[in-house]
């Protein structure tokens, strides 16, 4: 029988930005088809609340949003990974640990909504932008018939994905 629900993971250093709101649009955009998680190298250990609020007020779920370290994902009992996107460059330099079965990985890098200085209403213009550039990047994930396309086919496609507008990779300034 075909596999026919997926566990996804979004991978940032901090997770508590970027990776969070891959996480929540994901839940919401792709149920039923993708389980949806989120962990960072070096946790910050709180959700930024500018990430909550966008997400809220975009009827996102926050419900149970943690910052965590992907160590949880690494150890017997763990859900198995079906993909693990990367969404911070730092993230996609990182050796990451052994995965449960054997994931497909792409990197999704976007600028980091947290690192915005200035006022709130900038803040919340950074964290609304971020949250535009994942929605485009899962609803083009979640349209794929992934049950069915080949790996090298999958591969290529979700590594497409990762250059769509506001990719971090696109721009000459980032090494």
């Amino acid at each position: 029988m075909a596999k026919t629900t997926f566990n996804v993971m979004f991978l940032c250093t901090g997770n508590s930005a970027r990776s969070i709101i891959a996480e929540s649009v994901l839940r919401r955009d792709g149920a039923g088809k993708f389980n949806a998680y989120s962990a960072g190298s070096q946790p910050k250990g709180e959700v930024n609340p500018f990430a909550i609020e966008t997400l809220a007020g975009h009827h996102y779920p926050v419900e149970g949003l943690r910052s965590k370290s992907w160590d949880e994902f690494a150890v017997p009992g763990a859900p198995e990974l079906d993909f693990v996107f990367t969404v911070c460059d730092n993230a996609a330099g990182e050796a990451c640990p052994v995965w449960p079965g054997q994931p497909m990985t792409a990197h999704w890098g976007v600028d980091d909504p947290a690192a915005v200085e200035g006022t709130d209403a900038e803040k919340r213009v950074a964290f609304a932008t971020t949250l535009r550039h994942m929605k485009l990047r899962i609803a083009a994930f979640a349209a794929l018939p992934v049950e069915s396309l080949e790996r090298l086919s999958l591969t290529a496609r979700l590594h497409e994905i990762g250059q769509m507008e506001g990719s971090t990779s696109q721009r000459s300034d980032v090494a």
